[in-house]
């Protein structure tokens, strides 16, 4: 195997550019159960704009809103509505990260920098990656702080109530017809990442819509993104309407993994999620599909979460409906007992799910 020339340590962070942080990050505390652990804004001398930073094991999101009109943040929201901005890489060396990516074909986004306050540096450097999205290399080794110079420790005055969720498992992105092999090749040439699986029109499609679909995976497999492209369909496909909505390319869903799923989603259900439905028909077979599995299929069919099984386990998964107005990003929750895949076996019911979905909303 030739050696991974960029090396990562895991997901850093996610930033997510939104209308309104403060309120969203109310959202996320109360109903995913992330914890207030730093924020940057006016009273830390940011004055264009506010970052809330929630925290749940290994994950970290950040939640930023522009104060004033026409500024890079408040187009992005005006454009695309509350979404992915940022996918940060917690790595070792930033610069060397940025200096061999872009050395490869990436395009930079932010040269690399030193930023520092009492608590140590960091270094951050930036890529381009499909839309408007970005990946940050993250460098904090000499840093002590709550999250990034600039931040200051903060908590909030509710009580989080954390309910298991443990790291981001993969992240999706969606971009246009006949642009996933340019963005496979992107991850492959510029980061060194490989091809892990290929999913086509007659693993991912319905009597209606279809989709293409490409895993590509890090070196030490931390790091899994998942690229979807449209395929030709009777209808249109979950992934030209999240184009259509998103005004472009971006990132559709976070897989986050759970090691308890009925708990998790039980949780999230009681604090008001909403999760794509699958019809109790899929459970009359389904153990026959997946063979012997440890959890009670009564539990899961009344938190209608699903199954599936790989060569080398199985894994259970459940969908959240999109988490802001318009039809684009969403979650996935994921428990993994051996499986390395992701979930073929249950595309087809998942996309007749979003199908019923988007002809509610008049657009399928």
């Amino acid at each position: 195997m030739s050696q991974d020339f960029l090396p990562i340590n895991g997901t850093d962070h996610i930033e997510f550019y939104v209308g309104n942080a403060k309120q969203a990050s109310l959202y996320y505390q109360h109903c995913f159960g992330f914890e207030l652990v730093a924020y940057a804004g006016p009273e830390t001398g940011v004055k264009d704009r506010v970052s809330y930073v929630l925290k749940q094991n290994k994950i970290r999101f950040v939640l930023t809103t522009s104060l004033q009109p026409g500024t890079a943040i408040a187009e992005h929201v005006s454009k695309h509505g509350d979404g992915v901005k940022v996918l940060a890489l917690w790595v070792d060396d930033a610069t060397y990260s940025f200096n061999e990516t872009t050395k490869r074909g990436a395009v930079p986004a932010g040269a690399p920098q030193k930023i520092k306050d009492e608590s140590g540096e960091v270094t951050v450097a930036s890529i381009k990656t499909y839309g408007e999205t970005i990946h940050t290399f993250v460098e904090r080794k000499n840093y002590k702080g709550a999250f990034l110079p600039g931040y200051k420790p903060v908590k909030s005055t509710m009580e989080p109530k954390p309910i298991g969720l443990l790291h981001v498992d993969h992240c999706v992105g969606n971009v246009e017809l006949g642009q996933m092999d340019n963005w496979v090749g992107f991850y492959e040439k510029a980061m060194g990442f490989s091809l892990l699986v290929t999913f086509d029109d007659s693993d991912i499609s319905t009597e209606y819509s279809a989709l293409m679909s490409k895993v590509v995976s890090n070196g030490n497999g931390y790091i899994k993104f998942p690229i979807n492209e449209p395929a030709d369909g009777k209808k249109k496909s979950q992934i030209e309407e999240y184009l259509d909505f998103y005004k472009g390319p971006g990132v559709q869903h976070i897989a986050i993994a759970t090691e308890d799923i009925v708990r998790t989603v039980s949780e999230l259900r009681e604090r008001g999620v909403e999760f794509l439905y699958v019809p109790e028909t899929y459970y009359e077979d389904v153990l026959t599909r997946v063979g012997t599995i440890n959890e009670d299929i009564q539990a899961l069919k009344k938190q209608n979460i699903l199954i599936d099984r790989d060569e080398e386990g199985y894994l259970l998964q459940i969908f959240t409906k999109p988490v802001q107005d318009r039809p684009t990003v969403f979650f996935e929750i994921i428990e993994r007992n051996g499986a390395k895949s992701f979930g073929k076996g249950n595309f087809k019911a998942l996309f007749e799910s979003i199908e019923r979905e988007q002809e509610l909303r008049g657009n399928l």
